[in-house]
Protein backbone atom coordinates (compact mmCIF):
# COMPACT_ATOMS: atom_id res chain seq x y z
CA UNK A 1 0.00 0.00 0.00
CA UNK A 2 2.81 2.40 0.91
CA UNK A 3 4.63 1.55 -2.31
CA UNK A 4 1.43 2.23 -4.29
CA UNK A 5 1.12 5.66 -2.70
CA UNK A 6 4.78 6.39 -3.46
CA UNK A 7 4.19 5.74 -7.15
CA UNK A 8 1.08 7.92 -7.13
CA UNK A 9 2.97 10.71 -5.35
CA UNK A 10 5.69 10.53 -8.00
CA UNK A 11 3.03 11.01 -10.69
CA UNK A 12 1.57 14.00 -8.81
CA UNK A 13 5.04 15.55 -8.57
CA UNK A 14 5.41 15.11 -12.34
CA UNK A 15 2.16 17.01 -12.90
CA UNK A 16 3.34 19.87 -10.68
CA UNK A 17 6.73 20.00 -12.42
CA UNK A 18 5.12 20.11 -15.86
CA UNK A 19 2.81 22.86 -14.63
CA UNK A 20 5.83 25.13 -14.17
CA UNK A 21 7.11 24.67 -17.72
CA UNK A 22 5.23 27.56 -19.36
CA UNK A 23 6.58 30.13 -16.90
CA UNK A 24 10.09 28.65 -16.78
CA UNK A 25 10.46 28.40 -20.58
CA UNK A 26 9.34 32.00 -20.97
CA UNK A 27 11.79 33.06 -18.26
CA UNK A 28 14.76 31.46 -20.06
CA UNK A 29 13.80 32.55 -23.58
CA UNK A 30 13.50 36.16 -22.40
CA UNK A 31 17.18 36.00 -21.46
CA UNK A 32 18.67 33.73 -24.15
CA UNK A 33 16.29 34.38 -27.06
CA UNK A 34 13.31 32.38 -28.36
CA UNK A 35 15.34 29.95 -30.47
CA UNK A 36 18.67 29.88 -28.62
CA UNK A 37 16.94 29.62 -25.26
CA UNK A 38 14.75 26.75 -26.45
CA UNK A 39 17.79 24.96 -27.91
CA UNK A 40 19.60 25.20 -24.58
CA UNK A 41 16.52 24.03 -22.66
CA UNK A 42 16.13 20.86 -24.72
CA UNK A 43 19.87 20.22 -24.72
CA UNK A 44 20.15 20.28 -20.93
CA UNK A 45 16.87 18.38 -20.58
CA UNK A 46 18.23 15.69 -22.91
CA UNK A 47 21.30 15.26 -20.72
CA UNK A 48 19.11 14.89 -17.61
CA UNK A 49 16.86 12.38 -19.37
CA UNK A 50 19.88 10.31 -20.40
CA UNK A 51 21.03 10.26 -16.77
CA UNK A 52 17.70 9.58 -15.05
CA UNK A 53 15.56 7.83 -17.71
CA UNK A 54 18.19 6.39 -20.01
CA UNK A 55 18.44 6.12 -23.79
CA UNK A 56 17.23 2.70 -24.98
CA UNK A 57 18.82 1.31 -28.12
CA UNK A 58 17.18 2.66 -31.25
CA UNK A 59 16.88 -0.88 -32.59
CA UNK A 60 14.34 -1.63 -29.88
CA UNK A 61 11.83 0.75 -31.49
CA UNK A 62 9.96 0.37 -34.76
CA UNK A 63 11.12 2.64 -37.56
CA UNK A 64 7.57 3.89 -38.06
CA UNK A 65 7.33 4.96 -34.41
CA UNK A 66 10.70 6.71 -34.49
CA UNK A 67 10.06 8.56 -37.74
CA UNK A 68 6.37 9.41 -37.43
CA UNK A 69 6.19 9.74 -33.65
CA UNK A 70 9.51 11.57 -33.52
CA UNK A 71 8.50 14.05 -36.22
CA UNK A 72 5.25 14.86 -34.43
CA UNK A 73 6.99 15.18 -31.05
CA UNK A 74 9.75 17.45 -32.35
CA UNK A 75 7.27 19.60 -34.27
CA UNK A 76 5.06 19.98 -31.21
CA UNK A 77 7.88 20.88 -28.84
CA UNK A 78 9.24 23.46 -31.28
CA UNK A 79 5.79 24.98 -31.78
CA UNK A 80 5.22 25.25 -28.02
CA UNK A 81 8.64 26.60 -27.08
CA UNK A 82 8.71 29.17 -29.89
CA UNK A 83 5.10 30.23 -29.19
CA UNK A 84 6.09 30.95 -25.58
CA UNK A 85 9.39 32.58 -26.47
CA UNK A 86 7.97 34.78 -29.24
CA UNK A 87 4.95 36.00 -27.26
CA UNK A 88 4.77 39.80 -27.04
CA UNK A 89 4.73 39.80 -23.25
CA UNK A 90 4.42 37.50 -20.26
CA UNK A 91 0.64 37.53 -20.12
CA UNK A 92 0.46 36.56 -23.78
CA UNK A 93 2.92 33.75 -23.04
CA UNK A 94 0.49 32.36 -20.45
CA UNK A 95 -2.26 32.63 -23.09
CA UNK A 96 -0.12 30.36 -25.29
CA UNK A 97 -0.04 27.88 -22.46
CA UNK A 98 -3.84 27.88 -22.22
CA UNK A 99 -4.16 27.33 -25.98
CA UNK A 100 -1.72 24.44 -25.65
CA UNK A 101 -4.10 22.74 -23.22
CA UNK A 102 -6.68 22.29 -25.94
CA UNK A 103 -4.82 19.08 -26.72
CA UNK A 104 -6.64 16.78 -24.25
CA UNK A 105 -10.02 17.60 -25.81
CA UNK A 106 -8.58 17.37 -29.31
CA UNK A 107 -7.04 14.00 -28.47
CA UNK A 108 -10.41 12.67 -27.36
CA UNK A 109 -12.07 14.08 -30.48
CA UNK A 110 -9.55 12.41 -32.81
CA UNK A 111 -9.81 9.13 -30.90
CA UNK A 112 -13.60 9.20 -31.28
CA UNK A 113 -13.43 10.01 -34.99
CA UNK A 114 -10.96 7.21 -35.64
CA UNK A 115 -12.76 4.56 -33.56
CA UNK A 116 -16.22 5.16 -35.06
CA UNK A 117 -17.71 4.07 -31.74
CA UNK A 118 -20.96 5.65 -30.53
CA UNK A 119 -20.35 8.44 -28.04
CA UNK A 120 -22.40 10.54 -25.70
CA UNK A 121 -23.72 13.54 -27.63
CA UNK A 122 -22.71 15.76 -24.71
CA UNK A 123 -19.12 15.28 -25.85
CA UNK A 124 -19.48 17.84 -28.60
CA UNK A 125 -20.71 20.69 -26.36
CA UNK A 126 -17.81 19.82 -24.05
CA UNK A 127 -15.37 20.14 -26.94
CA UNK A 128 -16.95 23.44 -27.94
CA UNK A 129 -16.57 24.68 -24.35
CA UNK A 130 -12.79 24.19 -24.54
CA UNK A 131 -12.55 26.46 -27.58
CA UNK A 132 -14.89 29.00 -26.01
CA UNK A 133 -12.62 29.01 -22.95
CA UNK A 134 -9.56 29.78 -25.06
CA UNK A 135 -11.42 32.47 -26.98
CA UNK A 136 -12.62 33.94 -23.67
CA UNK A 137 -9.05 34.06 -22.39
CA UNK A 138 -7.60 35.62 -25.53
CA UNK A 139 -10.43 38.17 -25.88
CA UNK A 140 -9.38 39.92 -22.68
CA UNK A 141 -11.44 41.99 -20.26
CA UNK A 142 -13.93 43.00 -22.96
CA UNK A 143 -15.56 39.56 -22.82
CA UNK A 144 -16.13 37.17 -25.69
CA UNK A 145 -15.97 39.21 -28.87
CA UNK A 146 -14.96 37.98 -32.32
CA UNK A 147 -13.67 41.43 -33.26
CA UNK A 148 -11.59 41.72 -30.08
CA UNK A 149 -10.37 38.14 -30.45
CA UNK A 150 -9.16 38.77 -33.99
CA UNK A 151 -7.57 42.06 -32.99
CA UNK A 152 -5.58 40.35 -30.22
CA UNK A 153 -4.50 37.50 -32.49
CA UNK A 154 -3.32 39.97 -35.12
CA UNK A 155 -0.88 41.48 -32.62
CA UNK A 156 1.16 38.27 -32.86
CA UNK A 157 -0.29 35.82 -35.39
CA UNK A 158 2.86 33.67 -35.46
CA UNK A 159 2.75 32.79 -31.76
CA UNK A 160 -0.99 32.11 -31.76
CA UNK A 161 -0.67 29.93 -34.86
CA UNK A 162 2.24 27.99 -33.37
CA UNK A 163 0.37 27.39 -30.10
CA UNK A 164 -2.80 26.17 -31.84
CA UNK A 165 -0.84 24.04 -34.30
CA UNK A 166 1.05 22.51 -31.40
CA UNK A 167 -2.18 21.49 -29.67
CA UNK A 168 -3.35 19.66 -32.80
CA UNK A 169 0.07 18.05 -33.31
CA UNK A 170 0.13 16.66 -29.78
CA UNK A 171 -3.39 15.30 -30.15
CA UNK A 172 -2.32 13.44 -33.29
CA UNK A 173 0.87 12.27 -31.54
CA UNK A 174 -1.08 10.78 -28.62
CA UNK A 175 -3.40 8.87 -30.92
CA UNK A 176 -0.72 7.59 -33.28
CA UNK A 177 2.04 6.64 -30.86
CA UNK A 178 -0.37 4.63 -28.72
CA UNK A 179 -0.61 2.25 -31.67
CA UNK A 180 3.01 2.39 -32.82
CA UNK A 181 5.04 2.55 -29.62
CA UNK A 182 4.23 -1.00 -28.46
CA UNK A 183 4.50 0.11 -24.84
CA UNK A 184 7.98 1.57 -25.33
CA UNK A 185 9.09 5.17 -24.85
CA UNK A 186 11.70 6.94 -26.96
CA UNK A 187 11.27 10.24 -25.12
CA UNK A 188 15.03 10.72 -24.60
CA UNK A 189 15.78 10.36 -28.29
CA UNK A 190 12.89 12.67 -29.17
CA UNK A 191 14.29 15.34 -26.84
CA UNK A 192 17.73 14.97 -28.42
CA UNK A 193 16.19 15.35 -31.89
CA UNK A 194 14.30 18.46 -30.76
CA UNK A 195 17.51 20.03 -29.46
CA UNK A 196 19.34 19.26 -32.71
CA UNK A 197 16.61 20.81 -34.88
CA UNK A 198 16.54 23.93 -32.69
CA UNK A 199 20.32 24.31 -32.89
CA UNK A 200 20.17 24.10 -36.69
CA UNK A 201 17.42 26.72 -36.69
CA UNK A 202 19.46 28.90 -34.33
CA UNK A 203 22.52 28.73 -36.62
CA UNK A 204 20.45 30.07 -39.52
CA UNK A 205 18.60 32.68 -37.46
CA UNK A 206 19.48 36.32 -36.86
CA UNK A 207 19.34 36.03 -33.08
CA UNK A 208 22.23 37.77 -31.29
CA UNK A 209 24.76 35.69 -29.30
CA UNK A 210 23.49 34.44 -25.96
CA UNK A 211 24.61 36.39 -22.91
CA UNK A 212 25.24 34.24 -19.87
CA UNK A 213 25.12 34.86 -16.14
CA UNK A 214 24.75 32.81 -12.98
CA UNK A 215 21.04 33.68 -12.88
CA UNK A 216 20.52 32.46 -16.44
CA UNK A 217 22.29 29.20 -15.65
CA UNK A 218 20.06 28.61 -12.62
CA UNK A 219 16.88 29.38 -14.60
CA UNK A 220 18.02 27.01 -17.37
CA UNK A 221 18.72 24.22 -14.90
CA UNK A 222 15.30 24.70 -13.26
CA UNK A 223 13.35 24.35 -16.50
CA UNK A 224 15.48 21.37 -17.57
CA UNK A 225 14.74 19.68 -14.23
CA UNK A 226 11.04 20.44 -14.63
CA UNK A 227 10.95 18.87 -18.09
CA UNK A 228 13.35 15.97 -17.65
CA UNK A 229 12.41 15.33 -14.03
CA UNK A 230 8.74 15.46 -14.90
CA UNK A 231 9.10 12.67 -17.45
CA UNK A 232 11.27 10.62 -15.10
CA UNK A 233 8.73 10.89 -12.24
CA UNK A 234 5.82 10.21 -14.59
CA UNK A 235 7.47 6.99 -15.74
CA UNK A 236 7.68 5.98 -12.07
CA UNK A 237 4.08 7.01 -11.45
CA UNK A 238 2.58 4.93 -14.24
CA UNK A 239 4.43 1.79 -13.10
CA UNK A 240 2.40 1.28 -9.95
CA UNK A 241 0.45 4.44 -9.18
CA UNK A 242 -3.29 5.02 -9.20
CA UNK A 243 -3.71 5.91 -12.86
CA UNK A 244 -7.38 6.86 -12.53
CA UNK A 245 -6.43 9.43 -9.89
CA UNK A 246 -3.41 10.64 -11.87
CA UNK A 247 -5.44 10.93 -15.07
CA UNK A 248 -8.03 13.01 -13.21
CA UNK A 249 -5.35 15.22 -11.67
CA UNK A 250 -3.74 15.73 -15.07
CA UNK A 251 -6.86 17.47 -16.36
CA UNK A 252 -6.41 20.19 -13.76
CA UNK A 253 -3.02 21.04 -15.26
CA UNK A 254 -4.30 24.22 -17.01
CA UNK A 255 -5.24 25.64 -13.60
CA UNK A 256 -1.97 24.54 -11.97
CA UNK A 257 0.04 25.81 -14.93
CA UNK A 258 -1.67 29.20 -15.06
CA UNK A 259 -1.32 29.72 -11.31
CA UNK A 260 2.36 28.72 -11.19
CA UNK A 261 3.19 30.65 -14.37
CA UNK A 262 1.68 33.81 -12.89
CA UNK A 263 3.84 33.32 -9.79
CA UNK A 264 7.03 32.58 -11.73
CA UNK A 265 6.56 35.46 -14.16
CA UNK A 266 5.25 37.82 -11.48
CA UNK A 267 2.12 38.82 -13.36
CA UNK A 268 -1.48 39.41 -12.31
CA UNK A 269 -4.18 37.74 -14.38
CA UNK A 270 -7.68 39.15 -14.79
CA UNK A 271 -10.92 37.50 -13.73
CA UNK A 272 -11.89 36.89 -17.37
CA UNK A 273 -8.56 35.14 -17.94
CA UNK A 274 -9.24 32.76 -15.08
CA UNK A 275 -12.78 32.17 -16.32
CA UNK A 276 -11.37 31.00 -19.65
CA UNK A 277 -8.88 28.71 -17.89
CA UNK A 278 -11.68 27.16 -15.83
CA UNK A 279 -13.73 26.57 -19.00
CA UNK A 280 -10.82 24.72 -20.64
CA UNK A 281 -10.30 22.64 -17.50
CA UNK A 282 -13.98 21.76 -17.12
CA UNK A 283 -14.15 20.86 -20.82
CA UNK A 284 -11.18 18.49 -20.45
CA UNK A 285 -12.75 16.82 -17.42
CA UNK A 286 -16.07 16.42 -19.23
CA UNK A 287 -14.36 14.86 -22.25
CA UNK A 288 -12.62 12.43 -19.91
CA UNK A 289 -15.82 11.59 -18.06
CA UNK A 290 -17.92 11.09 -21.17
CA UNK A 291 -15.43 8.79 -22.93
CA UNK A 292 -14.04 6.77 -20.03
CA UNK A 293 -14.32 2.97 -19.98
CA UNK A 294 -15.20 2.07 -16.41
CA UNK A 295 -14.30 -1.61 -16.25
CA UNK A 296 -10.98 -1.30 -18.06
CA UNK A 297 -8.15 1.14 -18.56
CA UNK A 298 -9.77 4.25 -19.98
CA UNK A 299 -8.53 6.10 -23.06
CA UNK A 300 -7.62 8.92 -20.74
CA UNK A 301 -5.45 6.67 -18.62
CA UNK A 302 -3.57 5.81 -21.79
CA UNK A 303 -3.64 9.50 -22.73
CA UNK A 304 -2.18 10.47 -19.39
CA UNK A 305 0.62 7.98 -19.90
CA UNK A 306 1.79 10.08 -22.84
CA UNK A 307 2.07 13.44 -21.18
CA UNK A 308 0.23 15.80 -18.89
Amino acid sequence: MISHHKYTLAGCMAILLWSTIVGLIRNVTEQLGPIGGAAMIYTVSSVLLIVFVGAPKLKSFSAKYLILGGSLFVSYEICLSLALGMANDRIQAVEMGVINYLWPCLTVLLAVLVSNKPVNKLLYPALALSFVGVAWTVSGDQGLSVAQLMANVQTNPISYTLALTGAFLWAVYCNITRRLADGKNAITWFFIATAMVLWVKYCFSSEPPMVWSVGVGIDLLLVAIAMGGGYALWNIGIIGGNMIFLATMSYFTPVFSTFLSAMILDIELTTSFWQGVIMVTVASLLCWWLTRDKPQSSPDTELAEERV
